[in-house]
């Protein structure tokens, strides 16, 4: 059904209520701004900007990992980065498996790393995210929120920033 949906399987004709999306290919733009005097860094997938079919990708996921190793001003050390950063790139790949869900940005500030993510079902992102935390396969402590947003209004200030 996903493989449809999504635009895998072109050749074969649309039904009357269905939808074709084609996924866009990530494109990233650094993000920097200071919030509560710290700094935030940013890495956003700015091809969302214009993607037209939102709607579908109706709800919003966040997931916060705390960093054990922290340099100045709350950001990761290297060693902090070398156990982080490949759990968080699993991890991207898992939740947007079966085209489940649009990566959005991911931000570190304040002794934090947070992945966003723009969901289809948000019910597999959910369980997935449960088993990681029942089984213990997470190599720091982590924290999830999933909202419906279908206006994407939780997404906006991100885009705001492209255009300024």
């Amino acid at each position: 059904m996903l493989g449809k949906l999504f635009g895998r399987k072109k050749e074969e004709p649309l039904k009357a209520n269905e939808v074709r999306v084609v996924l866009p290919d990530e494109s990233y733009t650094l993000m920097e701004w200071k919030e509560d005097s710290l700094p935030c860094v940013g890495m956003l997938n700015s091809a969302l900007s214009d993607f037209e079919h939102k709607q579908i990708f109706g709800w919003h996921l966040s997931v916060i990992i705390d960093f054990d190793e922290t340099v100045e001003n709350g950001m990761p050390s290297e060693e902090e980065r070398e156990i982080v950063d490949p759990f968080c790139d699993k991890l991207d790949e898992e939740i947007k498996a079966g085209g489940n869900a649009l990566f959005l940005v991911r931000e570190t500030w304040n002794k934090t790393r947070r992945l966003v993510w723009r969901v289809y079902d948000p019910e597999i992102a959910h369980q997935h995210l449960q088993y990681l935390v029942d089984h213990q396969r997470h190599p720091r402590p982590f924290d999830w929120r999933m909202e419906q947003d279908l206006e994407w209004s939780q997404a906006e200030w991100y885009f705001k920033q492209l255009r300024t």
